[in-house]
């Protein structure tokens, strides 16, 4: 699935800054389990303002703008896990 982000969200892409695909393969689907719940359907359920994407073909992160607000700790801790990997940082301004 292919998706485009929305004005606000920051979308963290599983690319490294020289280029590298980020490795382990599952790392968007775990970094989005922070926030994830079971559903009644026993399924994951990720949440709106913590989700993984596929964008071109590229595994990513998509966080939403309030997520900053809503959740300082957990945002903090991505966007450094983001920094400290070196990956793909990129902010939709709208």
């Amino acid at each position: 699935m292919t998706e485009k982000i929305t004005p606000g969200q920051i979308l963290i892409q599983g690319v490294t800054e020289d280029g590298r695909k980020f490795r382990p393969s599952d790392w968007a689907e775990r970094m989005s389990g922070m926030l994830s719940t079971f559903g009644p359907d026993h399924r994951i359920h990720y949440s709106p303002l913590l989700r993984p994407v596929s964008v071109d073909g590229v595994k990513c992160i998509a966080l939403a703008a309030e997520l900053e607000q809503e959740n300082p700790a957990v945002f903090e801790q991505i966007m450094d896990f983001a920094r400290r990997n070196q990956l793909n940082i990129i902010q939709n301004q709208g």
